[in-house]
């Protein structure tokens, strides 16, 4: 395994990044928060009452956080691939899946709309291609599998060298939800 890793666990709110996390650091490894890491650098706006979130100003937090620590550290938040990071894990999961999710956490109708429609177009890799990310990536159905699975799956990878092929080989071979779903 690699000596000294940052690798974001990117995804559209519901596709299981913070499981994961949750499961990596249990196992000794070192987890950040995007929305933690945007607090303790002053990058995180007001709650915004129409979706009772708060914006994280990434590209500030971007130019203000380096990963400094030792070991593999993992990131976890939809906006962890605009960091500087040397590899990148993208979750997936179905729209109808999604949907559920955010339901559960009492989303509103309008932000789960938001992110199943982020979701279906595939929204990560298409930031990951409008802003050039060039680091190693690595894709991930969470439809079907539970956290301890995936985060094997991601330890396989990062032991094997995070191999991958470009953003944009990625990016075509993704997982595309418009055409499965009727």
């Amino acid at each position: 395994m690699a000596d000294d890793l940052c690798i974001a666990i990117t995804g559209t709110p519901g596709t299981g990044k913070t499981s994961i996390c949750d499961y990596l650091q249990k196992k000794g490894f070192t987890i950040y928060s995007v929305k933690k890491l945007a607090e303790e650098n002053e990058c995180l706006g007001e709650i915004d009452s129409n979706d009772d979130s708060a914006p994280v100003d990434i590209h500030e937090l971007a130019d203000k956080w380096q990963c400094e620590d030792a070991g593999i550290v993992f990131i976890d938040g939809h906006l962890s691939h605009l960091l500087d990071v040397e590899a990148i894990v993208v979750l997936r999961c179905s729209p109808a899946t999604i949907d559920e999710r955010l339901k559960s956490r009492e989303y509103t109708k309008e932000k789960i709309a938001a992110n199943v429609e982020w979701e279906m177009i595939s929204g990560v890799w298409s930031e990951m291609l409008e802003f050039e990310i060039e680091s190693p990536c690595l894709e991930l159905d969470s439809n079907s599998k539970a956290p301890k699975q995936l985060a094997e799956e991601i330890l396989d990878w990062i032991e094997e060298g995070c191999q991958s092929l470009s953003v944009e080989d990625n990016a075509s071979r993704a997982i595309d939800w418009l055409s499965t779903t009727t």
